[in-house]
């Protein structure tokens, strides 16, 4: 297992010193935001204002008016935070990047998921969405074994008649840790009575793309309360999933707030998907705010390096 980084080392390296740097920076980009939203407010006020006089002695379309409102808000209030959002975004850059070389890994903030997230996809570790973002990659040796962990938001789009809007259905970590080998077979294990029968009743078996899993029927009974555990290899499938395994991902559940955690083991690697909102939000426009938040996030990032380590097959 990985050492967690010491945090009063890494202010006293050079993280520190492009901290105190940085933090002239924020206060300027503070500065010019609030000139901005001040810019914004002499505008857009007057300007809405006629708007809703016209819808009252014209005949103004009433969904133009809220469009226009709407638009005019937003575009203003982004335009405004705009200098705090990039600041906030170098300072988190700043931070994570020193955390992840103390680490030996490496952090991106923009990248390309991975095998590991189509995966997920493939096995519906994820729900379907029609939009997606990620953030926060870290990558590479984590205990002798390649590893990568990053951020997925996933949305769905809904439709109202002419309207569309877009509503989260994932917001979480997605981690692939390889294994010491390679597994016969396919084991997926989530949490129980994801798939029902029309009628009522756990599903003898899934396909997904192609690939048959059947439903696992495990020794300890008490499992199938919590989880259910789906393979193509029934003794591996009851190998892995041994009572330890299924109480760290309860564990991992209650630890990180998150819940629905699902875990696949195939090839040579373990995937592991858990909604547990938006982590590793490291940068603040305050300076005063950057050790609770560094020991944040050094604790969220090992926490999850300790999950991908305990999952890992245990020597029995």
């Amino acid at each position: 297992m990985i050492e967690s980084p010491n945090v009063d080392t890494l202010l006293a390296g050079p993280l520190g010193g492009w901290l105190e740097q940085q933090g002239q920076v924020r206060a300027e980009a503070k500065a010019k935001s609030n000139r901005r939203f001040m810019i914004a407010s002499v505008i857009l006020i007057p300007v809405m204002g006629m708007f809703w006089v016209a819808q009252m002695f014209g005949n103004w379309n009433e969904e133009l008016k809220m469009f226009l409102s709407f638009a005019g808000l937003a575009g203003g209030g982004g335009w405004a935070y705009a200098p705090r959002a990039k600041a906030i975004k170098e300072t988190k850059r700043g931070i994570n990047t020193a955390i992840a070389e103390a680490l030996g890994l490496t952090f991106l903030d923009t990248f390309e998921p991975g095998h590991g997230f189509e995966l997920a996809k493939t096995y519906q570790m994820v729900p379907h969405f029609h939009r997606s973002s990620f953030e926060d990659l870290w990558s590479g040796d984590l205990g002798g074994r390649a590893f990568t962990l990053h951020e997925a938001h996933l949305e769905q789009r809904r439709q109202s008649g002419k309207r569309t809007t877009y509503v989260t259905v994932f917001r979480g970590a997605i981690l692939t840790l390889a294994f010491d080998r390679q597994f016969h077979g396919t084991t997926l294990v989530e949490r129980d009575k994801k798939h029902r029968k029309l009628f009522g009743g756990q599903k003898d078996s899934v396909e997904f793309e192609g690939h048959r899993l059947d439903c696992v029927d495990m020794v300890h009974p008490e499992f199938e309360d919590k989880f259910t555990v789906w393979g193509d290899d029934q003794v591996e499938a009851r190998y892995l999933v041994h009572p330890r395994y299924v109480e760290r991902l309860i564990e991992v559940e209650t630890a990180f707030g998150g819940q629905n955690v699902r875990t696949l083991f195939k090839g040579g690697e373990l995937v592991l998907t858990i909604e547990s909102g938006n982590m590793f939000e490291s940068g603040s426009l305050d300076p005063k705010d950057d050790r609770a938040r560094i020991e944040t996030c050094v604790a969220q990032f090992m926490s999850l390096a300790g999950l991908a380590d305990s999952l890992n097959e245990p020597a029995r």
